[in-house]
């Protein structure tokens, strides 16, 4: 790179999709051992909130890291509201394990809303090794993006929105249901809203086909600490930033991880009220 950043000095940062972001961060100490699949801590000014990102992106060669979040609350608010030039307190990672990258032969991808974000890099190491079909999905055409990236490292992409507005009209678990029932496939990766990932889960288990899910949206402080993002996994209990993110999704009990999230959300809830001023706010 021909200008010379400053560490964690943001690069570029533009909205890709409605309330979706994406940053471009100078984090060269990162990147050096960023791998698909493995997440970072973001802390966005000093005594700031620690947010749990997935690595969207990464270019060894100039240093830089792609994250792609969705503003759902104070800090991912602000955090958007980053301009070119500023400096991210911190970034730590990479943490997590990183996806298993291995010939598996056909390999079935299952990305919805900004689980987009996480899949691109997995699908794009895969792709050396397998015959990769891919499926994106959206509530509405709104909600896309990166269909151009997907489809690059994909044999086959297949677009799917709510709505209809672009693509095939219906969930994504529609086309899986076909392409399982009609095509050998060796494995699924899954990343999305829950209830997405749930409800490929009990395709897969039918079928008798691997699976493997992200689990974090459950994360909160990424190392272990606060225990927010215990699950049970094969009636095990686990904890998804020190053990995961991924895991097997034949076996996550999602109906456990989804009372998890939904106690976040009230609590979340609050706190952006009272950050917005709303009716709970002052």
């Amino acid at each position: 790179m021909s200008k010379s950043f400053k560490q964690n000095e943001v690069i570029q940062v533009h909205e890709l999709a409605k309330s979706i972001t994406m940053m471009e961060v100078y984090a060269p100490n990162v990147v050096e051992f960023a791998k698909p699949g493995q997440f970072v801590i973001v802390i966005n000014e000093a005594k700031g909130e620690r947010i749990p990102l997935t690595i969207a992106d990464f270019s060894k060669e100039n240093g830089i890291l792609t994250l792609v979040f969705q503003q759902v609350g104070k800090s991912t608010m602000a955090l958007a509201k980053r301009k070119v030039g500023d400096v991210i307190e911190h970034i730590n990672g990479p943490l997590g394990h990183a996806s298993l990258i291995q010939p598996f032969g056909n390999v079935l991808m299952v990305a919805g809303g900004v689980g987009i974000a996480p899949v691109f890099p997995i699908t794009r190491a895969l792709k050396e090794q397998n015959h990769i079909i891919s499926i994106v999905g959206a509530k509405s055409k709104d909600g896309l993006f990166w269909v151009d990236k997907m489809k690059k490292v994909s044999d086959e992409l297949i677009i799917t929105t709510d709505d209809g507005s672009l693509g095939r009209a219906g969930f994504v678990t529609e086309p899986l249901k076909e392409i399982l029932s009609n095509q050998k496939i060796d494995r699924v990766i899954a990343i999305g809203p829950l209830i997405m990932m749930k409800n490929v889960s009990k395709i897969t288990k039918e079928k008798n086909i691997p699976l493997i899910v992200s689990l974090n949206s459950l994360m909160v402080c990424g190392m272990g600490m606060c225990g927010a993002c215990r699950c049970t996994v094969n009636e095990k209990s686990k904890f998804t930033c020190f053990e995961g993110p991924e895991f097997d999704g034949n076996e996550v009990n999602f109906n456990e991880v989804n009372q998890r999230l939904q106690m976040y959300r009230k609590e979340e809830k609050i706190a952006l009220d009272y950050y917005l001023g709303g009716s709970n706010g002052r």
